[in-house]
């Protein structure tokens, strides 16, 4: 990667619906260019996928959750794996500190919320957790740059 990828993807994070012809025009290179290196950033797995960043509150999942658990060391990756694929997961990390990992869900209400702790704690492996509510939302930005 070299400055004009990084700059390619900071105008893709800006707006993943830029058309290549703008996001070239920006950089003062050619469209192919532009093309070609998205393409590439694509095939090796730098750009994941385009996705849109929508209002949880205004779509029904206003309940956000920060959870974070105790999971026995051998099997961290499994449980991971698990969580990773169920639905009002947004995030999953591997941390340092008290807890081994957390999770991010959101959820729209309070007995779903209550429904995936006491599922997630049934889990193997799975030792003990602490949820935190999200009560306002100061900044979110997942975007890397």
């Amino acid at each position: 990667m070299d400055e004009i990828d990084i700059k390619i993807v900071k105008e893709l994070e800006k707006n993943g619906r830029a058309s290549f012809r703008k996001i070239a025009g920006k950089l003062e290179v050619s469209e192919g260019t532009v093309y070609n290196r998205v393409k590439k950033m694509q095939e090796t797995g730098v750009i994941k996928g385009f996705s849109v960043r929508s209002d949880s509150m205004k779509l029904g999942k206003g309940l956000e959750a920060v959870i974070g658990l105790r999971v026995d060391g051998g099997h961290l990756m499994e449980v991971e794996e698990e969580l990773s694929k169920r639905d009002p997961v947004r995030c999953v990390y591997d941390v340092t500190g008290e807890y081994d990992v957390v999770v991010i869900g959101r959820f729209e209400t309070r007995a779903e919320l209550n429904e995936f702790i006491k599922s997630v704690l049934a889990m193997n492996h799975v030792e003990r957790s602490s949820t935190h509510f999200v009560l306002n939302v100061i900044k979110e930005d997942l975007r890397t740059f």
